[in-house]
């Protein structure tokens, strides 16, 4: 899942940043208003987590500029506004979830994860395909019973694949949902961490569970009896 965080307290910016990395999502991130608008203009993200008080362009001008064209991307405001008025402004501006400052970062990671089932209409914190299972909690995935050892990349695709299952999915389209803005659009990156997840996963499996369709992209699917 490919994130922006919007926040001027540098300190808090980078706690924020290297807690999502720490559990596998693919981050970019701004200090002020203007950047955040340039960066929401030329990139694709799954959650933007949105301070109120930035420099520049204010969180709410940033939020009702990303809605005039974007409905479906996911927005968590961070701030230290608590009053009531503050929040339901927020939530009527476009928002989907509003979270006062100081917060715990489980209860942020908490919120992510709810805001990403329902982006992708999930019910349960795991995603199953088949015998492949993956605890977007714990973030752990598992094939038959068997915990895997995935780097960050590939934990991203499976997460992205299995919450995409059953249609195809681009290489275009991992590139603007796993990827952060400091891929090069023409490397083989992509190519060398999704033949590594399918190599480990049909080496627990005994099979392959992503298929690539030719023209079209990769496809989790359960095995076929």
């Amino acid at each position: 899942m490919r994130i922006l965080v919007i926040e001027d307290e540098r300190a808090l910016c980078e706690t924020i940043v290297r807690s999502l990395k720490r559990l596998a999502y693919s981050v970019d991130f701004c200090y002020d208003g203007n950047k955040a608008n340039e960066l929401l203009g030329i990139e694709k993200y799954d959650l933007v987590l949105l301070d109120l008080n930035l420099p520049g362009a204010d969180g709410m001008t940033v939020l009702r500029t990303l809605r005039q064209t974007d409905r479906d991307t996911g927005v968590l405001i961070l701030s230290a506004r608590c009053e009531v008025a503050d929040k339901v402004e927020g939530l009527d501006a476009g928002a989907n979830d509003y979270l006062t400052k100081p917060f715990h970062l489980e209860e942020l990671e908490a919120r992510i994860r709810s805001l990403t089932r329902r982006r992708f209409t999930q019910n349960n914190v795991v995603l199953n395909c088949g015998k492949v299972a993956f605890d977007t909690k714990a973030r752990v995935a598992v094939a038959d019973g068997q915990e895997l050892s995935l780097t960050r990349k590939e934990i991203g695709i499976l997460e992205y694949l299995l919450l995409n299952q059953g249609r195809p999915v681009s290489q275009e389209e991992l590139l603007d949902h796993v990827w952060d803005n400091s891929v090069d659009n023409f490397s083989n990156s992509i190519r060398v961490h999704i033949s590594a997840l399918r190599k480990k996963l049909r080496a627990v499996l005994g099979y392959d569970p992503i298929r690539n369709r030719i023209g079209e992209g990769y496809v989790m699917e359960e095995e076929k009896v």
